[in-house]
């Protein structure tokens, strides 16, 4: 079936459509950053009142692009969650009012799901039993992945997720939002060794992330030093912070797939387009013989066309969410997916 996939989560109004064998006919983005910007975060509120007014306009686009009327759909697939309340309802409110005067199925899709779901969208011959490690600005998990589906969670943030790192980080180093691709950004002019920042290890579990204290050590460092030597140091400064989110990421991923016994490894999330990252896992695989499996960077950030891949598997073991579905701010994965939901490997 042709698939329509909607995403609202968040601070981005998205579209896309793809083909019945997967192929994206059509992508659209519409980014809320010059909205939110100003407030360095995203405001929810401000966020709902965007989706509203671009989530008809966006999917317009999407279908146009696609060279497809109305008619064409087979199915629509949104974001049930997790994301912003608010948010959430717009795009599901307006699949549901869409799918029911069409008559064609509605499915609901986790977007953690739609995440895992993008790292086969340009590689779908990518193996299925993997590693996948979702680091983003609200999520930084560890999942294994099998053939027939399921996801066993192996470890999460205990605290902030990568990305909200990334951002807290170039608030206090003045870089501003959104806060990833500005420290990359500076970083790639300053040196990773200049400034050396703990790398955190959780005790509660092996596998698991914190990155608050991180961002405790980079604002005392800075409380050290005047405006004049921050300036000075701005670049060396991203380049350490960068190289300590990016050791914890490494080393704890590349542990998950030792611990999982598997030969691929997928990297997918917003964070996942850092490019010092990037380099990082790619080096490590080729040293350890395992595949690897980053997405291009369009499908990196939250798009629709990660929830419309995740709908179609979702629609093939015939998971459909029914007219009276409602957001789930907190949804994680789908106990029905297979393998259960966000279970801890012992």
């Amino acid at each position: 079936m042709t698939m329509l996939g909607i995403e609202t989560s968040c601070d981005e109004t998205a579209a896309a459509v793809l083909d019945g064998e997967g192929h994206v006919l059509a992508n659209v983005i519409s980014s809320q950053q010059t909205v939110h910007e100003r407030f360095g975060g995203v405001v929810p509120e401000l966020a709902s009142r965007a989706h509203i007014q671009n989530v008809d306009h966006v999917t317009r686009q999407a279908l146009d692009a696609a060279g497809l009327t109305w008619p064409d759909l087979g199915a629509i697939a949104v974001t049930q969650g997790p994301g912003l309340a608010g948010a959430l309802l717009v795009g599901i409110s307006y699949a549901k009012s869409l799918a029911y005067a069409l008559g064609i199925p509605l499915v609901g899709v986790s977007h953690l799901e739609g995440h895992i779901a993008s790292a086969w969208i340009d590689r779908p011959s990518f193996p299925r039993t993997c590693v996948v490690l979702i680091a983003s600005g609200g999520h930084t998990h560890l999942f294994h992945a099998r053939e027939h589906g399921g996801f066993q969670l192996m470890g999460r943030t205990i605290d902030d997720a990568a990305g909200e790192a990334f951002d807290k980080g170039a608030q206090m180093l003045g870089l501003g939002y959104p806060g990833g691709p500005l420290i990359d950004a500076a970083a790639r002019k300053g040196s990773p060794t200049a400034v050396r920042f703990p790398r955190s290890r959780v005790r509660t579990g092996q596998l698991d992330f914190s990155f608050s204290g991180l961002k405790t050590a980079l604002l005392y460092h800075l409380q050290s030093m005047d405006q004049q030597a921050i300036a000075r140091q701005q670049a060396d400064l991203a380049a350490g912070y960068q190289e300590a989110i990016v050791d914890v990421l490494v080393r704890q991923t590349f542990a998950a797939v030792r611990q999982a016994g598997v030969s691929a490894l997928a990297v997918v999330g917003g964070v996942s387009a850092n490019s010092r990252l990037r380099a990082r896992l790619t080096e490590r695989a080729g040293k350890e013989g395992i595949e690897l499996g980053l997405p291009v960077l369009s499908y990196c950030t939250d798009n629709a066309a990660m929830i419309a891949a995740a709908g179609q598997r979702a629609l093939e073991q015939g998971r459909l969410a029914s007219f009276e579905c409602e957001a789930m701010p907190n949804y994680a994965l789908p106990a029905s997916s297979g393998g259960g939901t966000m279970r801890r490997r012992s």
